[in-house]
């Protein structure tokens, strides 16, 4: 691309940043220029827009952070903890019903919520087959990393 120069030291910067922290995807702004690198393998799927006429965002799957790293005394079941830190949303956009609720049934890899981070909207898949047994965050919530947000039995 003429006139827009990639330094390829940020290129390595970011995309060591996106192995070591397990983001799917990382977008950098500077004024009208960006730069976007995602994780192989990444998939892409609408966001939810937070205010009238606010830009939409991809988001991609990331995985959680392994069970040692979980919140303890969480409720029996499998936890499903915040793999990043971020803001929770339990809908794909206001307005539309929640991904998942207590009681439904859900399917290894199938979309409990997202979190946004940094303006990149990941989708946290269910790391297990089982039933919703809790939810433990609200939309709008904000998570630490390894935090339970989810109790699947």
């Amino acid at each position: 691309m003429s006139g827009f120069p990639i330094d390829e030291e940020a290129v390595r910067r970011l995309a060591a940043l996106l192995k070591e922290t397990g983001v799917a995807e990382i977008e950098y702004r500077d004024g009208e220029r960006s730069l976007r690198i995602s994780a192989p393998g990444a998939v892409q799927a609408a966001a939810p827009v937070h205010a009238a006429g606010a830009p939409q965002h991809a988001a991609a799957p990331v995985e959680a952070p392994p069970p040692a790293q979980q919140a303890a005394g969480a409720a029996e079941g499998t936890p499903v903890a915040a793999p990043i830190v971020g803001t929770v949303y339990l809908q794909p956009e206001p307005g539309q019903p929640a991904f998942v609720q207590v009681g439904d049934r859900v399917e290894a890899g199938q979309i409990l919520l997202i979190i946004e981070a940094m303006k990149v909207y990941n989708q946290i898949p269910a790391p297990c087959d089982g039933v919703v047994r809790q939810v433990l965050v609200s939309s709008g919530d904000p998570v630490e990393y390894g935090e339970t947000m989810m109790i699947l039995g």
